[in-house]
């Protein structure tokens, strides 16, 4: 006979952990994209909750009233909005290599809607972006995501967050000069290339003043830009690694600064 009992206190606990689970979802890369149906994502970190609240080690909630109730709710919130952050902003290195490509070979205008971000972004940015998501989904690294999640319960319990904010400000400060490097190692091939087109452009007003350069170096740009990001289409997977490697490396950092 299967027991369906349940007490207030395992409906408490069991809160607990969607919350963290749920609003991790709500921020974390792969999990978070608009076009998935809202039903769908909360079923999904419910069926998540319940396996996590049959494995972890029930411990008990040291709690006077709603209002000290609420604030463990809240830290759970920030618990789990945090980790998903930190792999979110990670997958904005694509986004800003993205934008200096478009600057650097004059798409920056060619602006589209992104339905997945919901803003407007660059093309090669969200062809990037896409890219990089397909590469996510088969190398599992979803599932690297959401392990981490998980496993985030065994050294940081619920109730159990201990906040280092200097800490937290130190891999923001990480996070944000790596964002800046990775991106320009993305960008480095067309930069070179387009910085040794201008070069030739400059060469060529100073030798014929009487040809229009910018109408010939818009044209230009465009299709050494083009030529350039065919051949280092090959490149994808490496660009890939060192965005996953950076989500992992900022999520442990993240992770750290909790407990």
């Amino acid at each position: 006979m299967i027991d369906v009992s349940f007490s207030l206190e395992s409906i408490e606990y069991f809160v607990l952990i969607l919350v963290r689970i749920a609003s991790f979802m709500s921020a974390a890369p792969f999990f978070n994209m608009s076009n998935t149906p809202r039903r769908v994502k909360a079923g999904f970190a419910a069926c998540v909750a319940a396996i996590v609240y049959e494995i972890l080690p029930k411990t008990a909630l040291n709690y006077n009233g709603m209002l000290e109730y609420s604030v463990i709710v809240l830290k759970e919130v920030v618990t789990g909005l945090l980790i998903g952050l930190a792999a979110n902003v990670c997958m904005n290195i694509i986004q800003l290599a993205g934008n200096i490509i478009d600057i650097n070979i004059g798409l920056s205008m060619a602006t589209e809607y992104d339905p997945v971000s919901m803003t407007q972004s660059a093309v090669t940015g969200s062809l990037y972006n896409y890219f990089v998501l397909l590469l996510l989904v088969v190398t599992n690294m979803q599932h690297y995501i959401l392990r981490a999640i998980i496993d985030s319960y065994q050294v940081i319990p619920i109730n159990g967050q201990n906040y280092d904010w200097n800490y937290m400000l130190t891999t923001m400060i990480t996070l944000a000069s790596d964002i800046f490097v990775l991106a320009f190692r993305i960008v480095l091939p067309v930069f070179a290339c387009i910085m040794i087109l201008n070069s030739i452009l400059g060469i060529m007003a100073k030798v014929a003043p009487q040809m229009n350069m910018f109408a010939v170096g818009i044209q230009l740009k465009i299709l050494v830009g083009f030529s350039v990001l065919f051949l280092t289409v090959g490149l994808l997977p490496y660009i890939s690694d060192f965005v996953f490697n950076e989500i992992k490396k900022i999520m442990a950092m993240v992770i750290k600064g909790m407990y």
